[in-house]
């Protein structure tokens, strides 16, 4: 046990979690702009289809385009971050995830959004690999999996100002596709209010501390000691900066070739890492956030109850982040996601039972009798579980469970895996629910959520309460 951790609660040490949480909460803001960036374009899909006459394939990839571009974010952002520093990486995603809503807002042509919505894409992108890093870094280890949970809670809470926006626009407008201010129609303001929480990103960015890691790394001893000693309260900086050096090997940056190993090329942590990162996608949370609003509509709902239950999701999916932060230290990771799986299972078999039972196709789609309410219900259900357990506790683990040495390119791989299989899921979504059926993809979700719960049970150590330091030993399990 680290000398910061020892003891009970003291003064200094609540002075101290003040600060870290000011912090955590100040980085999660990318965190905030990951979830509202990926939602938002829920509300003004079908508005856009309509003014650009896409077919439904040139839709989905119009959706999934900004996927592409997180997947290339997140894979550069490690090396970046190594580069510049924690902090200058969130500055130059705060000035794309600014210059992407703005684009996408003016966009003329399906092509012009798309390139817009590549570059929000490289944003959110950079913004998943930075953001549970830099607070993996920044806090104490019997803190860190509820203040790793906070990007989890700000996401959320960027998918609900999405939707709520969206809705709230939408009603003002009297439909997305109508016309409200300055001349611009409803969605196109849904994709222009991204603005201003980019700004306030870019403010927040350049007040926060380096991370100490980083500054350990480029011989910044002395700042990285104050760091370490004002916020994570470490008594002894000397020693624990000692320690950091020595967990990273070798002196020099490290590079992708320090990701090779005997697990089929690769260190077997990195291929642990990359199975969540596609098993959280895979179990399909983003085609109910992306398509939610459609979704409703499709099996009966008006265009405002369909935006009103999508509000209602999004907030279940905030207040049981909360259940993850409470847990998420006390009963350990590898619980939760455990728990996680069995729920989401049973969520998704019952929409998808609910789905069998349709009525139609396309946009002429019905649930009779109970099954409408069955499928909102399990859908509902599976939000509820993720959002406890996969949704937050995922980004945890990937934030802890790499060696120091190798966190941040291992990291930006894992993520950018994620962000493979989001755009898998998010492309495939609409054809396979138009020609195939909705029951088809969402048993597809059920059977890797089984998955899910087989894999974490046979492959994930748990790294609840260790420094940092110490998980290069799990690491090599």
């Amino acid at each position: 046990m680290s000398e910061h951790d020892a003891g009970p609660v003291t003064e200094q040490s609540s002075k101290h979690l003040a600060r870290v949480i000011g912090i955590t909460v100040a980085a999660a803001v990318g965190g905030l702009l990951f979830g509202f960036d990926t939602a938002v374009i829920n509300g003004a899909v079908d508005s856009i289809q309509a003014d650009f006459g896409l077919s439904s394939s040139v839709l989905g990839f119009t959706v999934a385009i900004t996927l592409l571009g997180c997947a290339a974010g997140a894979w550069f952002a490690g090396g970046l971050a190594d580069r510049w520093g924690r902090k200058k990486v969130m500055v130059a995603a705060a000035i794309l995830f600014a210059v992407n809503s703005a684009g996408s807002a003016y966009a003329f042509s399906e092509w012009d959004l798309m390139a817009w919505r590549l570059i929000g894409g490289l944003a959110i992108g950079i913004a998943s690999v930075i953001v549970p890093g830099y607070i993996a870094e920044i806090a104490p280890s019997k803190w860190r999996g509820a203040l790793a949970s906070v990007q989890q809670l700000a996401i959320t809470v960027g998918i609900f100002a999405a939707l709520l926006s969206d809705a709230s626009l939408a009603n003002a407008a009297g439909g997305a596709g109508e016309e409200l201010w300055w001349g611009l129609t409803a969605w196109r303001w849904m994709l222009l209010v991204g603005v201003v929480p980019a700004i306030v990103y870019g403010v927040l960015a350049l007040i926060i501390p380096e991370s100490p890691q980083f500054l350990i790394r480029a011989g910044r001893d002395e700042e990285a000691g104050r760091v370490l000693s004002r916020v994570s309260g470490v008594r002894d900086t000397a020693g624990k900066i000692r320690s950091i050096r020595d967990s990273f090997e070798r002196e020099d940056r490290a590079g992708y070739r320090d990701l090779r190993g005997p697990a089929f090329g690769l260190q077997p942590i990195l291929w642990v890492g990359m199975a969540i990162a596609a098993l959280q996608q895979l179990v399909g949370i983003n085609a109910i956030f992306y398509y939610s609003t459609t979704l409703w509509k499709s099996v009966g709902f008006s265009e405002s109850d369909s935006f009103t239950t999508s509000v209602i999701t999004s907030v279940i999916n905030v207040a049981m982040t909360f259940v993850a932060i409470f847990f998420v230290d006390r009963v350990g990771r590898r619980k939760l996601l455990l728990i996680g799986s069995v729920g989401m299972s049973v969520g998704l078999l019952a929409a998808t039972l609910a789905f069998l039972q349709a009525e139609g196709t396309g946009e002429e789609l019905t649930l009779p009798g109970v099954w409408g309410p069955i499928a909102l219900v399990g859908a509902n259900l599976f939000v509820i579980f993720f959002a406890a357990t996969w949704g937050p506790v995922m980004w945890v683990t990937l934030g802890e469970m790499f060696p120091n040495r190798i966190r941040s390119i291992a990291l930006g791989v894992a993520t950018m895996v994620n962000w493979v299989f989001n755009f898998i899921v998010t492309l495939t979504f609409p054809w396979v629910s138009e020609n195939l059926g909705l029951w088809i993809m969402y048993a597809a979700f059920t059977i890797f959520a089984v998955l899910s719960f087989v894999f974490v049970r046979s492959h994930l150590p748990e790294f609840a309460g260790k420094d940092l330091e110490d998980n290069a030993e799990l690491s090599s399990v």
